[in-house]
């Protein structure tokens, strides 16, 4: 497929970018995944939108395009979880309470203490410790083999024992992160879902960024325009469209502190084009006032250790074998998501990538997108 640049400044890289395409184009011959959407942001101007193949390998299967959705996972943790820790650190207070970074996750969440000794370690857990994923929590727990409420799955979660000194350990916690998303809420005194599509989707603009998709109204259009992630044999034993693929998430109502979000190319620069803006000190178009602050943005991106780690406040930065490929600088900031996608920011360049995938589909065995997606952004760098 001929590649094509939506932007006319840019149209010098369009034929350089045929290697990225032909990067995606033999992924999904190879079946890592039946089609995707991707897109570029350059200085505040996306210069590439595009999408290749289709929702499932089979031929009759809707074509993807450059606006279709997906669940995109653990980028739930950067676009709405992180985000909404940025913008009520900004605020500095409400009325009903403030975000310090250092306070102890038992003060939003006394529950996260009982029975415990003075000696537990959870207790010196601070917020910060889960958003840069060193709190000593363990990485992942199937919480939804036993517990079938969200009540009973948070109760599990904050029953979790500490297996490490906080601070001591890198170790990304989908369990830190769903307690991360309830101590806000705790905060707020409102849902995840609902204050952060109040308080950043809809200032935005992101039409297409929300939790639960199949509950949108009128709800029949919602589910088929989103390609399936799994047919589930274990869990839910059905195919699994246009609800979270995370179990956990799942359990918990479908929206999470971890999992939850369903977004689209174009919502995802824009997101990224936010914080773009803000980290540049620039005025938003339309000269409304941005939703980040420059210091906050800096505040977030930097690595917090310990020295092994890759995480800042939330976000991922590079690492030697990172998925960003080897010419985002050291100040950039990303994440990725189980399902097969991906949002990398170079603060830097100015330069910002989405790629959304269903590689998940028809199961989870293939691994193939590991090598794909440092490929792709080294193309697509390279292209420009």
């Amino acid at each position: 497929m001929k590649p094509e640049m939506i932007s006319s400044a840019s149209a010098g890289a369009s034929e350089r970018s045929a290697r990225a395409y032909r990067i995606l184009d033999d992924a999904i011959a190879a079946k890592a995944f039946p089609g995707c959407a991707f897109g570029v942001q350059v200085g505040g101007e996306i210069v590439l939108k595009d999408a290749l193949g289709r929702f499932t390998y089979e031929r009759d299967a809707p074509v993807v395009t450059a606006e279709t959705i997906y669940d995109v996972a653990s980028i739930t943790k950067v676009m709405a979880t992180t985000a909404a820790a940025m913008l009520l650190y900004q605020r500095g207070s409400l009325d009903h309470g403030s975000l310090n970074l250092d306070t102890p996750l038992g003060m939003l969440l006394p529950e996260f203490l009982l029975g415990r000794s003075a000696s537990d370690p959870a207790r010196r857990i601070t917020i910060r410790h889960l958003l840069a994923h060193n709190s000593g929590l363990p990485g992942y727990v199937k919480f939804f083999e036993t517990a079938s409420t969200p009540e009973a799955l948070l109760r599990a979660c904050i029953e979790l024992r500490v297996e490490a000194d906080p601070g001591t350990r890198a170790e990304y916690s989908d369990p830190g992160f769903i307690l991360l998303g309830r101590a806000l809420e705790a905060l707020t005194h409102e849902s995840l879902s609902a204050w952060t599509q109040r308080e950043i989707f809809e200032p935005l603009g992101l039409e297409s960024t929300q939790f639960n998709p199949r509950q949108s109204k009128p709800r029949q259009s919602r589910a088929p325009a989103i390609p399936p992630t799994e047919e589930d044999t274990a869990f839910r034993r059905r195919r699994i469209q246009g609800e979270v693929q995370d179990e956990n998430a799942w359990v918990l109502g479908g929206a999470a502190g971890h999992a939850g979000l369903f977004s689209n190319v174009p919502d995802l620069l824009r997101f990224a084009g936010e914080v773009l803006t803000a980290q540049s000190g620039e005025t938003r178009s339309g000269g409304q006032p941005r939703l980040f602050e420059r210091q906050t943005v800096e505040l977030f991106a930097q690595r917090q250790g310990p020295a092994d780690s890759s995480r800042a406040l939330g976000w991922d930065t590079p690492s030697e074998k990172s998925s960003s490929g080897k010419y985002f600088s050291n100040r950039s900031i990303g994440h990725l998501g189980y399902s097969g996608c991906s949002l990398w920011i170079d603060l830097d360049a100015r330069i910002a990538v989405a790629l959304l995938t269903n590689r998940t589909w028809p199961d989870r065995a293939s691994q193939l997108i590991r090598a794909i997606r440092p490929a792709f952004h080294d193309a697509i760098r390279e292209a420009l």
